[in-house]
Order: C-alpha cells, then sequence, then structure tokens
C-alpha cells in the first residue's frame, strides 16, 4: 500500500467517525480564539475551557484586556500551565492589537506570528477555524499519529505538516486536522493503552485468511 493510499484510508475513515467537528477550544470570534489557543500550549483544551469564562468576562476583547495589568490577567489564568509566561504574553499581545490593528486580529501568518505568545500552529488554528483560510495545524497527537501511519518521516511538527499538506486534499485541511486530534484522544492516546487503534490496525496488519 502506498503512503498516498494510506492517506485515502485514513481520511475516509475518520470522515466515517467524524462528520462534525467542533472546535474543543470554547470561543465566541477570532479574538477569543487567539487567546484561547495561546493559553492552550503545555495544557489540555478541557482545563482552557475551565478558565476562560471568567478571562473573557473580564476582558471579552484586545482593548480591555489590554488594559488589565499582568498580574490580573496571572489571577485569572493561574491554574493553567505556564501561567507567568502566558500572562505577559497576552498582556503584549492585546497592547500590539490595538496599536498595530485596531484591536483586530489580523488575516495573515507573518501578522499574526509577529505578536507576542503566537507561533506557526497558533497562527494556524486562527487562519483555518476563525478565518477559514486552509491551513494544516499540527499538535503533538497529529506528529504522533502521522508517523504511527507512516504518513510522515518528520522529526518535527514543521515537517509533518508539510507531509500532510501534500497528502491530504487542500479542501479537508481544516476538517481533517480536527479529525486526527479527536481520533488521537479517542482512540490512541500517548500515555496508556492504543489498543483501541484500529486505523493503524487497518493500514498494517495482515488480513487472515
Amino acid at each position: 500500500m502506498t503512503k498516498k493510499q494510506r492517506a485515502q484510508i485514513v481520511q475516509q475513515e475518520l470522515e466515517k467517525l467524524y462528520p462534525v467537528t467542533p472546535i474543543p477550544l470554547d470561543h465566541s470570534d477570532p479574538f477569543t480564539l487567539l487567546v484561547a489557543v495561546a493559553l492552550s500550549a503545555q495544557t489540555t483544551d478541557k482545563k482552557v475551557n475551565q478558565i476562560t469564562p471568567a478571562l473573557f468576562q473580564k476582558a471579552p476583547d484586545a482593548l480591555s484586556l489590554s488594559r488589565l495589568e499582568v498580574h490580573e490577567i496571572k489571577e485569572l489564568i493561574k491554574e493553567i500551565g505556564l501561567s507567568n509566561t502566558k500572562a505577559k504574553n497576552l498582556k503584549a499581545m492585546a497592547q500590539m492589537l490595538v496599536e498595530k490593528h485596531g484591536g483586530i486580529v489580523p488575516q495573515t501568518y507573518e501578522e499574526l506570528e509577529a505578536l507576542p505568545g503566537v507561533g506557526h500552529k497558533t497562527a494556524s488554528v486562527v487562519m483555518s477555524q476563525a478565518y477559514g483560510i486552509p491551513a494544516f495545524p499540527v499538535d503533538t497527537h497529529i506528529h504522533r499519529l502521522m508517523k504511527q501511519w507512516k504518513l510522515t518521516k518528520g522529526k518535527n511538527v514543521v515537517e509533518t505538516e508539510r507531509d500532510a499538506k501534500s497528502l491530504f486534499p487542500k479542501e479537508k485541511w481544516n476538517t481533517l486536522h480536527l479529525q486526527i486530534i479527536y481520533y488521537g484522544r479517542e482512540y490512541s492516546p500517548a500515555r496508556g493503552s492504543r489498543a483501541g487503534d484500529y486505523i493503524t490496525r487497518m493500514l498494517f496488519e495482515k488480513p487472515t485468511t
């Protein structure tokens, strides 16, 4: 079976499993999505969703967030990892949004990645899920599963993203990256049993006669 054939099987199975792909992070607009994704580094989406309601009630937009002191932001997000760094980045990010973009989240990678605390993956999520621009954000679930399915030999998420984009149709990228994340969490967790990972078995186990 070729790599392209494996990719087609993966895509077909994921579409059966997850025909609807809600974004795991609670948000109401591009700004709240940007903040939620920036907060999600090295923590779970579930934890981010627990703390963002209070944050967004106090700072629902870039201007109101820019007016909070760092210690006020830290108090609101203290339950998640790296809260010191994230609080500083959120304050600086909000200030830059206000000063350079009129409080509006930009729609280019260059402008997004220039924001404090915003890397390529965060920018890709915003581009794809806030603005519908085809992107393939690669997180640890996707990186691990793409290697497990032998769809990439990527040593890092940048190489894995390149391979994913070459294997899957562009119009499916925004949906597929979420489907793979859902699959990883449900069937093939990084820690614990992967006994439920039937896609891997489907791709590599020889059929019994």
